[in-house]
């Protein structure tokens, strides 16, 4: 084994400079598993940044004014965080499940997840890409 392996062991999947890092934030790193299939959380949002990373399967993943996409296993995705919606997240398959890490940077005291009613959703309907046929 080569002595100078840390030196190519780094590969870089993402890079981004979010709009905004909460003061005082705190971080945490935390893995998702949903079986197949799975619709995923709902509608939500985040106080902070949040960046992922697919380990195993494939996510339906959407933000507030992007179009809808699949996040395979060994892909990125990230959120900028605070007023923007995340509408989905859940499997994309039927037949495996869907593994991913995702390291927020949240707003001390506040939740790392807040759901969006079905009211907000209904004002900001405008904002949301058009869905696929």
């Amino acid at each position: 084994m080569s002595e100078a392996a840390w030196q190519t062991a780094l590969t870089t999947l993402q890079e981004v400079e979010p709009p905004f890092i909460p003061e005082g934030a705190h971080v945490m790193t935390v893995l998702i598993e949903f079986p197949p299939g799975d619709p995923g959380t709902p509608p939500h949002r985040h106080t902070g940044p949040a960046f992922g990373y697919v380990l195993e399967g494939e996510m339906l993943f959407e933000l507030e004014g992007e179009p809808e996409r699949v996040v395979r296993a060994g892909e990125v995705f990230w959120e900028p965080g605070g007023d923007v919606i995340h509408y989905q997240d859940g499997n994309h398959r039927d037949d495996i499940r869907l593994r991913f890490t995702v390291t927020m940077l949240c707003e001390p005291g506040k939740p790392m997840l807040t759901l969006v009613d079905d009211e907000e959703l209904a004002q900001r309907q405008d904002r949301r890409a058009p869905r696929p046929s």
